[in-house]
């Protein structure tokens, strides 16, 4: 039991390092023209479609520690719904405190730091977000027991 409950720790730690770092690193080569719609704030198709790949990916990954780490039972389950549950909690959070579009024009270089707080997203990818996590997570720890077999 102790082990399961590491393991999801782990888990979420990992994909949450994973995203951060995958992010800022492919935010700091593309940059802002390919991440937002001209002049605005809006993140763009591309960036929408990458940022979906990326969770997918990182999910899987910690699907796959979580999984190893707790050899066996649901864990990963477990962090999937955790990944889940969390991810729809700063999904409504996002949609309360920040407005889908401030109609604020971006201009020039913005800095990641700056494109992290300013970024907006429509609701449907703000909530789909945590469901591909969630996928991704059960998809790694199936292939970490199918490996294991």
């Amino acid at each position: 039991m102790l082990r399961s409950i590491l393991a999801v720790i782990v888990g979420y730690i990992a994909m949450f390092i994973l995203q951060v770092v995958a992010f800022m690193a492919i935010y700091s080569f593309v940059g802002p023209d390919w991440s937002f719609k001209p002049a605005s704030y809006q993140a763009s198709t591309r960036w929408t479609l990458m940022q979906f790949a990326v969770i997918f990916v990182t999910a899987l990954i910690a699907g796959l520690i979580c999984a190893a780490i707790a050899r066996e039972g649901k864990a990963p389950l477990a962090l999937a719904a955790v990944a889940l549950v969390l991810g729809f909690l700063l999904a409504v959070l996002s949609i309360t405190l920040r407005p889908a579009d401030t109609h604020e024009v971006r201009a020039g270089n913005v800095s990641n730091t700056e494109a992290m707080n300013k970024a907006r997203h429509p609701t449907w990818v703000v909530f789909l977000g945590p469901v591909i996590g969630a996928v991704g997570v059960v998809i790694g720890g199936k292939l970490r027991r199918r490996a294991k077999s």
